[in-house]
């Protein structure tokens, strides 16, 4: 049960959501107000709680991937491909170089995605609203190409154990050296608007201030944990998915205020784009998925033509993925930071327990403490700067 405490008698409790538009309909925040100054924050989730890690333990390996989805609907692809290369642990299994560029590829698409949504309604919150076109525009771009990809534009489903659901069309090079060409332009547009703007700056910097320690007794990762000085991020420090091909840089801020969690945002979309330029001229040739019938579903025409190919495609459809008994965990560096899964397997088709780690949890359990003492309009501005997706959230 959900319980408030007044740390004095002559304050205003006020609610701020879950029906405030920037809490989205789903984070419930109990103010305790002096006037506009906060006194005190308490924090009510649950408001989207669907069960997903429970869900977990009656769906096959490959039938948990579009619950995935539904967790950072932002970025979704980005929890497929954590979740699968968890399982491909637990399995022992590595996808072949090509999927494993086109993974690379897509998350950083995705990243990017992530960004412009984040700082694109953050400002909106806090009332300039140029900037949200600017980046909503390269934001529509991006979902063209996953739809152009994957077939759809928000819930992909991409991944499968051991690959992709399937290959990239033939000028996905072409399309994406095209947004390579233009989202750049957009980051400009909106860094002259943003980063020299003297009321920017002052409901930025020094809002929302975090130290480094404790971000880190927090549980922090992802850009609100490097704009305190830190650089940690999984794809230099534990490199997978062949992230250890590439050279980019992990941007870091000094504050750890609002101001730096833009900052820092800003310049990992630039080093995506440099991500993406590198994997795009280096994309091999070769397959998607591992070669095993007992992972992979075999080709449509030895399915229609040989009893091999029919009998490991009705095993695959009716009982899934075995894997041996044991458990894994890993963590893959997402675009709010680190969303790991531990998966314990007991032998069957079905994973016997899943837990997610979400970013998004470490990141809003400091919030009161980031709040106090600031104003009412200060706590939207933070809020925005964390980035908070209610699915993963919740779960």
């Amino acid at each position: 049960m959900f319980s408030f405490e007044r740390k004095r008698k002559d304050t205003m409790v006020l609610n701020m959501g879950p029906s405030h538009n920037a809490t989205h309909g789903t984070l419930r925040i109990v103010l305790e107000l002096d006037g506009e100054i906060i006194v005190n924050a308490s924090l009510e989730i649950g408001y989207l709680h669907r069960g997903i890690e429970k869900m977990a333990e009656h769906r096959t390996y490959n039938g948990f991937i579009p619950l995935t989805d539904r967790m950072n609907y932002v970025s979704p692809i980005m929890n497929n491909v954590s979740y699968a290369l968890a399982v491909e642990k637990l399995l022992g299994i590595e996808v072949p170089k090509r999927a494993q560029y086109i993974r690379v590829i897509m998350n950083e698409i995705t990243r990017i995605a992530d960004h412009l949504v984040a700082i694109g309604t953050n400002v909106v919150d806090m009332g300039a609203l140029t900037n949200y076109f600017y980046f909503f525009k390269e934001r529509e771009r991006i979902y063209d190409l996953i739809e152009k990809s994957v077939g759809a534009r928000l819930t992909t489903t991409f991944t499968r154990i051991g690959g992709i659901a399937r290959d990239v069309q033939p000028d996905f090079a072409h399309d994406v050296k095209v947004l390579l060409t233009e989202i750049p332009k957009s980051i400009r547009d909106v860094d002259k608007l943003l980063t020299k703007n003297r009321i920017f700056m002052d409901r930025t910097m020094g809002v929302g201030a975090i130290t480094q320690e404790r971000a880190l007794e927090y549980g922090f990762t992802g850009p609100a944990l490097r704009a305190t000085g830190l650089p940690w991020d999984l794809r230099k420090k534990q490199p997978y998915s062949s992230y250890e091909d590439f050279q980019f840089d992990v941007p870091t801020g000094e504050n750890g205020d609002t101001y730096d969690r833009y900052l820092v945002r800003m310049e990992e979309m630039r080093q995506s784009l440099r991500i993406i330029e590198q994997a795009i001229d280096r994309l091999p040739d070769g397959p998607v998925s591992v070669d095993d019938p007992h992972i992979t579903l075999p080709p449509k025409e030895e399915v229609y033509n040989t009893m091999e190919g029919l009998i490991h495609h009705f095993m695959l459809i009716m009982y899934g993925i075995k894997a041996k008994p044991g458990y894994v965990y890993f963590g893959t560096e997402v675009a709010n930071g680190e969303l790991g899964f531990y998966i314990v397997s007991d032998g069957e088709q079905y994973p016997y327990r899943l837990k997610v780690r979400p970013p998004c949890f470490a990141l809003f359990q400091a919030f009161p403490e980031m709040v106090r003492g600031r104003l009412i309009s200060d706590a939207i501005a933070i809020l925005g700067s964390l980035n908070i997706v209610a699915g993963e959230l919740d779960r």
